[in-house]
């Protein structure tokens, strides 16, 4: 259950409407990390506006989802790991597979995709200051240090969306069920 009302276009600020609107067109429903964020202008923009800038980046679709998903499972956001779950398979690419083994955290068999997973998860548990193995890792795996960094940039736009998730206790919308863990299968 919620602990913060889901908004819409029509009980939202006046100022996070145009996002709630783009949200709608972007995904064909009001996802509710959306409806959450509504609750705060600034907080929807920044969603949005750093969400773009990190679509800017060097690294794939598919290595920021990595991310994404990785993050969200380490911070214990259902809808996130379900909402990045979908996009990693209709958009990036990934197999069910690799999406289950990234929401289970094991290894996914694509060294490539284990090297960002194990980055990102030294990031999030050592809060950036990793180890110089884990860096050196990372960048065998044939990353480049400004990737290293946008990595830390799509912690911090997860960061966003998963701690909002917990402090509303968001559902998962219907739409996005059946890409949550445990019900997604390889």
């Amino acid at each position: 259950m919620t602990r913060l009302t889901l908004l819409n276009a029509d009980t939202a600020p006046v100022a996070s409407r145009p996002f709630i609107e783009k949200a709608i067109r972007n995904n064909g429903f009001l996802p509710n990390l959306i409806g959450v964020l509504a609750h705060a202008p600034t907080a929807i923009e920044t969603y949005f506006t750093v969400g773009e800038i990190n679509g800017r980046a060097s690294l794939t679709l598919a290595d920021r989802e990595v991310v994404q998903i990785t993050a969200a499972r380490l911070h214990a956001c259902d809808f996130c790991v379900a909402g990045h779950s979908a996009l990693a398979l209709k958009k990036a690419g990934l197999a069910a597979a690799q999406v289950v083994a990234l929401q289970n955290g094991v290894a996914t068999g694509d060294a490539r995709i284990d090297a960002l997973t194990a980055f990102t998860a030294a990031v999030i548990d050592r809060r950036g200051a990793v180890a110089a193995a884990d860096l050196e890792a990372f960048l065998a795996a044939g990353f480049a240090a400004a990737q290293a960094l946008e990595v830390v940039l799509g912690v911090s736009l997860a960061t966003l969306c998963n701690f909002a998730n917990s402090l509303a206790g968001s559902p998962i919308n219907p739409e996005l069920l059946p890409f949550s863990a445990g019900e997604l299968q390889p």
